[in-house]
């Protein structure tokens, strides 16, 4: 007993250390990752990004983090590293929340723990002026609570810069808060180069942006105004002025297109609304020109290449509803990724770890079921309906009209029969997990994650049925139509296999990536995301969960976060899952299995010729069930 306390103990030890080593403000690199306070313009050169360096609007910037939580703590932030808030926030386990979560958290509410913002040196006015996202609901006290904190922090007298109409307007009856207005700054002002880049796209003018308006990946789009919101376009032409330091103009920046405020754009550009062109954002001026075939022949050779790495294969001879040990990594073709995978490390026969049994329809029964009810001509004529296209709300009501009538189709009879049979003699008296398993999930540069749908603990033989019916009819889910279609994937090409799998009613379950998702520096760390009872809310993020990072350099494990849950799901007896409340203790996994985990996380890495795996695990009883390896793409 004694010598297991000291191993824990030892263990915390070294965990805060390399933590507090981790944390410290100090150098990496020569450069530290965050300041407390700026006492110079050289300690302020030192953390910022410069937009358009050498020229008269030359914009120095560096974002801070205000940290509430921690008596108004601020951090002038080395952007030049973290070009995002939540990259330091995530990067330093400030706070582990992403993606909606954190987005919701720290940008509409008022009573928020993070306060995100830039302070930036404005060259035409030579003013220092600190701003937030343009969609950031920022109350009046927080916008004053930023100015106190910045003026004693910083070495200059640093102005308030509104971002958005509601910005400027609820700041205005701020008592003693100095303002610097985007007019002031862009006063006369004819062109701004947002973003300094050449691109071919189709001029879309867009008087006003709502959510009837389809836009293209391959898309110019004239706008008003800077959007709160913008899937990736080929360019950006706004009529109105805007910081350079907008989220929007940031992504534009990193999707390398063409960005400008151009005075009377919509006006300007009508000549060539729905024409190709080249547009070019230079310096001091802009150009554009009517796209001629040469540049279109081009342009769609690169397109041509991108979507044959795109272009989901599938192989629909095979018939054989195999089970997991009859397949391998090459099954891919005929059985989907997530299926393969398993059959993959099923068949490695890695010691103290276990995949649940099952077997997996072919993409062959998905392509006969929608051609035996009719379902292949409705497809393709939803395709081709050009409100459907177009009209983002009207194709979200189509999708799921669409996908009600996979429901209510027929399953071939012999099908249906030995999908039963295979079930009742493999599985007598089990709960099953219906499983989806595609050929887009783990497609180059492409995360399936999360897109297509699972249904837990099949009890019937009328439930099975359904399930597999629900499980192809998701590949017309709303958001995975919405990911094909920006990645440039054919839809009429995706093909939906099906795994029955025995279901583990499991004690904690999770996912845990060969990775830091936080920090990209933290080489051959494995990240665990843990909770009680079934692992589907870990998956969808609604609560924190239980998440550790381990670091085999020292050999350190490192608890970032506690499980948030005040309940866990659990098999119901009648089918599906029910929620049980859950109180006390919110510690998920020990020491010992997290370093089981770890071991497991990193054979199964071995077993993918060492690329880094995103995996759900479920532990039940002293064992380790793997139920899905893909690979791992960051930020997917």
């Amino acid at each position: 007993m004694m010598l297991r306390f000291t191993k824990i103990f030892v263990l915390t030890i070294i965990s805060l250390l390399v933590f507090s080593n981790f944390s410290r403000s100090g150098a990496q690199n020569g450069a530290p990752r965050s300041l407390a306070e700026i006492k110079t313009r050289a300690e302020f050169d030192e953390l910022a990004r410069v937009y358009d360096p050498n020229t008269p609007y030359a914009l120095p910037h560096v974002n801070f983090v205000i940290d509430r939580r921690d008596n108004n703590k601020i951090y002038y932030v080395n952007t030049k590293r973290y070009p995002f808030h939540k990259d330091f926030v995530n990067g330093t386990y400030l706070s582990l929340e992403r993606g909606q979560e954190f987005f919701e958290n720290n940008y509409l509410k008022p009573n928020r723990r993070f306060i995100l913002g830039t302070i930036a040196y404005q060259t035409p006015i030579r003013r220092w002026t600190f701003e937030f996202w343009e969609g950031d609901l920022i109350t009046p006290d927080l916008v004053k609570l930023t100015a106190e904190v910045i003026k004693k922090s910083f070495f200059e007298a640093v102005a308030y810069k509104p971002n958005s109409t509601r910005q400027e307007q609820e700041s205005a009856s701020i008592e003693g808060l100095d303002r610097v207005l985007q007019s002031d700054i862009a006063r006369e002002q004819e062109y701004e180069p947002l973003n300094v880049a050449r691109g071919v796209g189709r001029i879309h003018i867009i008087p006003h942006l709502d959510d009837h308006v389809e836009i293209g990946s391959n898309e110019i789009l004239v706008l008003d105004e800077v959007p709160v919101n913008l899937p990736p376009v080929a360019g950006i032409i706004t009529t109105k002025p805007s910081t350079p330091l907008s989220h929007i103009n940031l992504l534009a920046k990193s999707w390398g297109v063409p960005n400008a405020y151009i005075k009377n754009a919509q006006e300007l550009f009508r000549q060539y609304d729905g024409w190709w062109v080249v547009l070019e954002t230079k310096h001091d001026s802009y150009t554009v020109k009517k796209a001629d075939n040469n540049v279109l022949d081009e342009y769609q050779r690169r397109l041509r290449e991108r979507l044959d790495v795109m272009k989901p294969h599938s192989d629909l001879s095979v018939q054989k509803i195999a089970s997991l040990r009859e397949q391998r990594k090459s099954s891919v073709i005929a059985y989907g990724a997530k299926s393969a995978n398993l059959g993959e490390v099923m068949n490695a026969h890695l010691q103290g770890i276990a995949v649940p049994d099952g077997f997996t329809l072919p993409f062959y029964y998905f392509d006969q079921f929608m051609k035996e009810n009719g379902l292949e001509e409705a497809m393709y004529e939803m395709l081709q309906d050009q409100k459907f296209v177009h009209d983002p709300a009207y194709r979200r009501d189509y999708l799921k009209k669409f996908r009600e009538r996979i429901q209510q189709g027929k399953v071939n009879p012999a099908l249906r029969a030995e999908v039963l049979h295979m079930a009742h003699a493999r599985f007598p008296g089990k709960g099953l997990f219906v499983r989806s398993s595609t050929n887009s999930e783990d497609l180059p540069n492409f995360n399936g994650a999360g897109l297509y749908t699972t249904v837990p603990n099949v009890r019937t033989d009328e439930q099975i049925i359904e399930a597999i019916k629900t499980v192809w009819a998701s590949v017309w889910n709303f958001e995975a139509y919405e990911a094909r279609e920006r990645a440039n994937i054919d839809h009429s090409k995706i093909f939906m296999a099906v795994l029955i799998q025995e279901g583990i009613n499991s004690e904690s379950s999770g996912v845990m990536i060969t990775a830091d998702p936080f920090d990209r520096e933290n080489h051959d760390a494995i990240y665990i995301s843990a909770k009680r009872g079934l692992g589907i809310r870990v998956v969808e993020g609604q609560k924190i969960a239980e998440q550790i990072i381990y670091r085999p350099r020292a050999n350190a494990i490192q608890v970032l976060t506690r499980s948030e849950e005040d309940s866990l799901l659990t098999f119901d007896e009648a089918g599906g899952v029910r929620e049980v409340p859950i109180a006390g203790e919110r510690k998920v996994l020990t020491d010992d299995v997290i370093r089981d985990l770890v071991r497991a996380a990193a054979l199964i890495k071995r077993v993918f010729g060492g690329r880094d795996q995103d995996i759900e695990w479920a532990y039940m009883r002293g064992q380790i069930y793997i139920v899905q390896s893909r690979p791992y793409i960051a930020g997917g």
